[in-house]
């Protein structure tokens, strides 16, 4: 039987440069509403074909800026996908936002389109980072936003940035902690991390901007799971942290390299063993649908070896890590006849993986190491 399928919606436009984006294409002053949700409606019909008789499990409404998508929009494709898959009865729809004033006053509109989740780039409670950051957001805007988004929906999620330079493990924890007591059931923590072509990479290599140590960040980790744990949050996912119950369906089912299908400009998706990729650009994207009704850019099948290297970088990333039934289940791949033996045994004695009889897991020790255990066990 077919594990719960999950649906991606892709919404492209900003209303401003996002300081994590590489190109402007996706920037909007205005967009035709009724021609995107026309749009997004026969990318989504085409999908559902592909792997019709599913259960849906979760809706992601991710992208640049979702949130602004009109409610209506939003209701349209609820209910188009009700239409072509059955629900889930604890079907989890989220939404991404921006915890701006504009996108906050939607937060009603967009529950009773049937949002019940949202998850809020807060990304920091402090204004100096938030600059650092590029933000376009005060830290008490994000907050009155949080406070909105917890009056409008059930689940909320909140996400914050550490390991900034010069951080240290004090600030951190007083910022965790003030973040706790605001009362979500799920919150991201992430890491800074360089990425190459970036501004932040640029400032490094100009010498303006010097990145925590790995040491000092690995610190920080082992911080962040300690004070989560005990506040009963602890961490399922190398970066995400929640209540038991809470955690997010949707990213799980990636996690897990369940199936999901992936809609909207730059949409990836998963099904069956094949990877599929819609255009990127906006423009390349809607013409692809008004030749074919769908925005297809490519299907590629994937081999079993293809399969398990993304099952395994994927569920590593987990707390749980990779059940070894459910591995060979979707891969087609015994998990110990695919892994290197000896890296394995390398690993496991320093302490970074528990290889047992039921799953293969990193520990809390080797999770901030996963970059470098992979190359050893595949």
């Amino acid at each position: 039987m077919d594990d719960p399928l999950a649906l991606y919606i892709h919404w492209p436009f900003c209303v401003s440069k996002c300081p994590y984006c590489d190109f402007n294409s996706h920037v909007r002053d205005a967009v035709d509403q009724d021609a995107w949700r026309a749009a997004l409606l026969a990318d989504l019909a085409h999908e559902a074909a592909q792997s019709p008789g599913r259960t849906l499990g979760s809706i992601f409404f991710g992208g640049g800026t979702p949130s602004l998508i009109p409610p209506s929009t939003v209701e349209a494709l609820i209910a188009a996908a009700g239409e072509h898959w059955s629900f889930a009865d604890d079907i989890e729809i989220t939404l991404e936002a921006n915890p701006s004033s504009v996108e906050a006053a939607r937060f009603g509109d967009l529950a009773q389109a049937g949002v019940n989740r949202v998850s809020l780039g807060l990304q920091s409670l402090d204004d100096d980072a938030l600059r650092f950051l590029g933000r376009a957001h005060s830290a008490a805007e994000g907050l009155a936003a949080l406070d909105t988004a917890q009056n409008a929906f059930d689940r909320v999620s909140f996400d914050l940035i550490y390991a900034l330079p010069d951080q240290e493990a004090a600030a951190w924890r007083d910022e965790l902690e003030a973040a706790l007591a605001l009362g979500a059931a799920h919150m991201s923590l992430y890491q800074l991390t360089i990425e190459p072509g970036t501004r932040f990479a640029t400032l490094e290599r100009d010498g303006r901007l010097e990145a925590l140590s790995p040491d000092d960040g690995a610190d920080l980790f082992a911080l962040t799971n300690d004070i989560m744990r005990a506040a009963g949050l602890p961490g399922y996912e190398i970066s995400n942290h929640a209540k038991p119950g809470q955690e997010s369906r949707h990213n799980l089912t990636y996690w897990r390299y369940g199936d999901y299908a992936g809609v909207g400009p730059g949409a990836h998706g998963r099904r069956r063993g094949m990877a599929t990729m819609r255009h990127k650009k906006p423009e390349n994207w809607i013409g692809a649908v008004e030749r074919n009704d769908h925005g297809l850019q490519s299907e590629t099948p994937l081999g079993d070896q293809e399969r398990a290297t993304e099952a395994l970088m994927m569920g590593l990333r987990l707390t749980e890590g990779i059940d070894r039934k459910r591995f060979e289940r979707v891969t087609s791949l015994v998990l110990a006849d695919f892994v290197d033996a000896d890296g394995v045994s390398e690993c496991e004695v320093l302490g970074l993986i528990d290889d047992s009889p039921a799953t293969l897991r990193c520990t809390e020790k080797g999770l901030p190491l996963l970059d470098a255990i992979l190359p050893k066990l595949i």
